[in-house]
């Protein structure tokens, strides 16, 4: 029995053996990091730190966080920092959510080559955005957004798919005026769709031509160029789901949208609810029904298979800006559409809570005034000689 709260690290420790018996073999050096580091994050393993107030003096001692992105526990700070940083680029107007979904039928295939078709994805999204938006037909305007990337359900289930937050408007082509989408309407999931499948079709095709797909196991039978182009002929059959949300509001609500998006990993710590007799249960959202609420339960060493599946490749970037939100110019075309906007807004709200602006600030809790500042470290090997009472006290959460 576990005399705290079940977290994804508890199911990895207990059942490790197990999983590696059965599953070992199959793991990437990445994901065998991303195993080791969640069973180390916050426990002595890592070794500790000394954080002291710069004004009341006051001390504190804390395990390490391993600071892997996919690990449950490392995420929050993570996102508190980086929608910190966002509040600032947000614009005066209403924002939309869209969403594209590859099918399900490109999952192996993207199992296999996760850097080359997660790429692809990126891309194909963003031109086929970018060029819809474009059209005089449509917006005739060029916008700018955000891409996050998400491989799972909420099962766990490999699903690779984009989350784009897109301002409702954009800058007119000569760049003079700001053109606002309608209020209820920003552009057409249909021609979104098909759009994206010519493109995202099209770049496939091309990286098998040049030989950099990988096609093994399963996939071996697509290696030859008649089977690659029923394959192809089969997906571009199929309708392509986009979803897009109306405009949703602001830059008070977007701050706390973004939140349930960006730094996300497969399953949060929050979701778990019992682990007994080698089977773990879990809450989850059932978007076929209403989004009703169910307790799925799995095998324990498949609940970590499915959480691993979807550690991306090292050095991934998986929140990419594009359009006037790209790196290279994002600082001055965000500068021109404030000057094209009608009205202008004060500085967006700060939508953290107030553990979030603490934790962010590192703001001492007992004089509230102070920033806590590390002043030590502690060795993992100094902490296994720690004695039980002088470790009391260690903040892990």
């Amino acid at each position: 029995m576990i005399g705290h709260r079940l977290e994804v690290a508890d199911v990895f420790r207990q059942h490790e053996q197990e999983f590696f018996r059965q599953w070992g073999h199959m793991l990437n050096a990445q994901q065998r990091r991303a195993f080791r580091d969640i069973c180390a994050c916050r426990t002595a393993a890592l070794g500790a730190h000394v954080v002291q107030c710069d004004q009341c003096a006051h001390q504190a001692i804390a395990y390490n966080s391993c600071r892997n992105r996919s690990c449950p526990k490392c995420q929050s700070t993570a996102r508190d920092k980086w929608l910190t940083a966002r509040t600032a680029e947000l614009l005066p107007v209403p924002y939309c959510h869209v969403v594209f979904t590859l099918p399900q039928e490109i999952s192996t295939l993207a199992l296999q080559n996760q850097r080359l078709i997660h790429g692809i994805l990126f891309r194909a999204v963003s031109e086929t955005l970018l060029v819809i938006a474009a059209d005089p037909r449509r917006l005739g305007a060029h916008v700018g957004f955000l891409a996050v990337l998400h491989t799972w359900n909420q099962q766990m289930l490999y699903h690779p798919h984009l989350h784009c937050v897109v301002p409702s408007g954009g800058l007119s082509p000569d760049r003079s005026r700001w053109i606002p989408s309608r209020a209820r309407f920003f552009l057409p999931v249909k021609v979104l769709g098909k759009l994206f499948r010519g493109k995202f079709l099209a770049f496939l095709a091309s990286a098998f031509r040049k030989k950099k797909l990988r096609l093994a196991g399963t996939l071996a039978h697509l290696a030859t160029p008649s089977a690659f182009d029923r394959f192809l002929r089969q997906l571009r059959s199929k309708n392509w789901v986009v979803y897009a949300k109306r405009p949703f509001g602001g830059p008070q609500y977007v701050i706390r949208y973004l939140a349930r998006y960006t730094h996300r990993v497969a399953i949060s710590n929050g979701r778990l609810i019992a682990m007994q007799d080698g089977q773990v249960t879990f809450r989850w959202r059932d978007s076929a029904h209403g989004n009703e609420q169910k307790l799925m339960t799995l095998d324990a060493v498949e609940f970590i298979r499915r959480y691993l599946l979807h550690i991306l490749p090292s050095g991934f970037v998986k929140i990419r800006h594009f359009g006037f939100l790209a790196n290279r110019n994002r600082r001055q075309d965000l500068a021109l559409c404030r000057a094209l906007l009608p009205t202008q807004a004060d500085q967006p709200p700060d939508s953290l809570t107030e553990k979030q602006r603490n934790a962010v600030q590192r703001r001492c809790p007992v004089c509230q005034t102070g920033t806590l500042r590390i002043v030590d470290w502690i060795s993992a090997a100094a902490l296994t000689v720690c004695s039980a009472s002088a470790c009391v006290g260690l903040d892990t959460s």
